[in-house]
C-alpha cells in the first residue's frame, strides 16, 4: 500500500480511517507514506502521526518525508515528479491513495496527476480533504468505519498536529461530520465511512 500526501496531515485526514481499519484486519500490508512537504515542526508532527497511525503494522514501513515549499508545488513540478520516478522502479502498490484530481488546492491537484502519470496500471482511491475551498465532491468507493476507528483516527490528528489546532476547520466536529456523511450516503452499518474517487477499476474473473 502507498499513501501520498502533499503535507503533513493530508493522508491522515483523507484517509486515516481506512488504513486504521486496513491494517486491523490485515497487519502484514507493506506500507509506504510519502509526504512531500513535512520540514521543521511538521515533519516532527509527521513522523509521529505516521508512527500511530501505523502502529498496528507487523512489517516495519517505508516512511519517506520530503521539504517542498507548501502552495509552491506547481512551481517546482519537475523536482516533485523526479521523487516520483525514484519510487516507480522500487514500488508496485496493490493500492494507492493520493488527493482528488478534482481538489482545488493547486498542490493537491499536481499530486493527483503525478500519481496518475507514475501508477498506471494499479488501483488508485482519491481522498478528499474538507477545507475552504469548499471543494468536496461525490465519492463514489465508500469504506464504512467502526465508530472505534473514527474516534481513534480523530483523537490522533488532534493529539500529533499540534501547529493545526488554531486553524479554524482543524476540529473533531469537521472531521466526524464528513465521515458522518459518507456513512449516511453509503449506508454504513456503523453510520460512518470515508469517501473516495475511483477513476478506473479493474475487475479480474
Amino acid at each position: 500500500m502507498l499513501a501520498i500526501g502533499c503535507h503533513s496531515d493530508d493522508i491522515e485526514i483523507g484517509c486515516g480511517g481506512t488504513i486504521l481499519a486496513l491494517l486491523e484486519h490485515n497487519p502484514e500490508i507493506e506500507v509506504t507514506w510519502l509526504v512531500l512537504s513535512a520540514d521543521g515542526e511538521r515533519g516532527d508532527e509527521a513522523r509521529a502521526s505516521a508512527a500511530a497511525f501505523l502502529a498496528g503494522a507487523r512489517r516495519e514501513p517505508r516512511i519517506v518525508l520530503e521539504s517542498f515549499r507548501d502552495s509552491f508545488f506547481p512551481y517546482v513540478g519537475g523536482e516533485v515528479k523526479e521523487v516520483f520516478e525514484r519510487l516507480k522502479p522500487e514500488l508496485s502498490p496493490d493500492l494507492v491513495f493520493t488527493h482528488a484530481g478534482t481538489d482545488l488546492h493547486q498542490d493537491h491537484r499536481l499530486f493527483a496527476e503525478l500519481t496518475w502519470n507514475t501508477f498506471r496500471n494499479h488501483l488508485v482511491l482519491e481522498f478528499e480533504i474538507p477545507k475552504y475551498d469548499a471543494d468536496l465532491g461525490s465519492p463514489n468507493v465508500f469504506v464504512p468505519l467502526e465508530e472505534s476507528t473514527v474516534d481513534k483516527k480523530i483523537e490522533t490528528l488532534l493529539a500529533q498536529f499540534a501547529s493545526q489546532r488554531s486553524t479554524h476547520w482543524f476540529t473533531d466536529d469537521v472531521f466526524r461530520g464528513l465521515m458522518r456523511i459518507r456513512g449516511m450516503e453509503a449506508n454504513s452499518p456503523t453510520g460512518y465511512a470515508e469517501g473516495f474517487r475511483c477513476r478506473k477499476l479493474q475487475l479480474l474473473p
